[in-house]
């Protein structure tokens, strides 16, 4: 199948690999310059009480603006349980003097070890709920939890050591979910005709972070360096706010179908009429209205001038037209651009992009050159 998203745009994906080098790499040089000692007694209840103050703030923040959005609350639990978890540790640590976690050079026990998972898988919420939307429920998070709590418990009661396969478990869950990004994406295609704030390399760096995560959490299980648990925190820190950051300002793909998919029984499950006469009607109303001009058109629109319902409508664009909804609304948009840089010469890319309905000129420019084979002044020039 064709799509447009072949030319990718990796000015975010190489400033977000430089945000994450530059933490690992000072947290690792700052932590040869701390004293061992002071790590448990002033660096560790630290760092988790600036955690516990982030996961907190942010939780409260999402809850507050959940309008609605199923994504929203799912992450300010996640938020809320990361923050009351690291809260215990800091409340322990001021006034019962027992640490739950040594930073230092010790082994990390089986508490440690539940919990360190526990507030791993906790991360995975957002993603999966962001690939698969509406798939998560109470009963299947803790389906996924079991094999934990199992695999902890058989470490703690028998003489085997299952420390590694507990510490890659999150892991393991966060390699699942990366077997649906394809999936997601095919599905915003169909529904979407811009994928700007709602496509999945918003997710993919959130995953990246969260398998970074990760693997530093299995390396404090194996290591007995104690810049461990200091790396560590840092970055659980940037991923809370990074995680908060996604979800208020990226546009939440599954909300906005959620109402045509509630009133889809008042369509027609199947087609009264040939589909001839269907793609006729389409393609006048196209060019003739011209809605592709609106960056938010979606797929749902089409059923102010096609009677069918949302599946329908998305079979009806695959079989007549060979693409997805994205890539056949894209189409008319490049025509467009066409027409109007071949009537004014002169004309500025910024107003081409903002007339045919493209999100911004950089979209714009990697769209065209993915549909017409050349940029938009390289087409000018012929």
């Amino acid at each position: 199948m064709t799509s447009v998203n072949i030319i990718f745009h990796y000015k975010a994906e190489i400033r977000f690999a430089v945000i994450l080098t530059v933490i690992v790499a000072l947290s690792i040089w700052a932590s040869h310059f701390i004293p061992e000692e002071y790590f448990d007694s002033a660096i560790t209840p630290i760092l988790m009480s600036a955690s516990t103050a982030v996961a907190l703030c942010c939780a409260w923040i999402s809850f507050r603006h959940t309008e609605g959005y199923r994504m929203r609350r799912i992450w300010g639990w996640t938020l809320l349980l990361w923050g009351i978890l690291d809260g215990l540790y800091v409340i322990s640590w001021l006034f019962m003097g027992k640490p739950v976690m040594n930073m230092g050079a010790y082994e990390l026990t089986t508490i440690e070890l539940a919990l360190g998972n526990l507030l791993g898988w906790s991360l995975l919420m957002f993603p999966t709920e962001a690939l698969r939307p509406g798939w998560l429920n109470v009963r299947r998070a803790l389906y996924q939890l079991l094999p934990m709590f199992a695999l902890v418990a058989l470490d703690y009661f028998l003489p085997v050591n299952l420390r590694l396969l507990v510490a890659l478990y999150p892991v393991f869950l966060l390699a699942l979910l990366f077997t649906h990004v394809r999936e997601y994406r095919l599905w915003c295609e169909d529904n979407f005709s811009s994928l700007e704030d709602i496509d999945e390399k918003s997710i993919l760096r959130y995953m990246s972070l969260g398998l970074l995560v990760g693997l530093v959490y299995f390396y404090m299980c194996v290591s007995h360096d104690h810049a461990r648990g200091f790396t560590q925190q840092w970055l659980a820190i940037f991923a809370l706010a990074y995680g908060t950051d996604l979800v208020l300002f990226r546009r939440d793909p599954w909300e906005q179908v959620m109402q045509s998919i509630k009133s889809e029984t008042t369509k027609e499950d199947v087609q009264s009429q040939p589909n001839e006469e269907y793609r006729r009607a389409l393609e006048e109303w196209m060019e003739k209205e011209k809605p592709y001009r609106n960056p938010n058109f979606k797929l749902v629109d089409l059923q102010g001038v096609l009677p069918m319902n949302r599946t329908y409508l998305s079979q009806f664009i695959h079989s007549e037209y060979d693409c997805s909804f994205y890539l056949f609304v894209n189409r008319y948009r490049v025509e467009e651009a066409k027409r109007l840089m071949k009537e004014d010469p002169d004309i500025k890319m910024a107003d081409v992009s903002l007339s045919c309905g493209f999100s911004s000129p950089s979209v714009f420019s990697r769209t065209f050159t993915a549909i017409a084979g050349l940029s938009p002044s390289e087409w000018q020039k012929i």
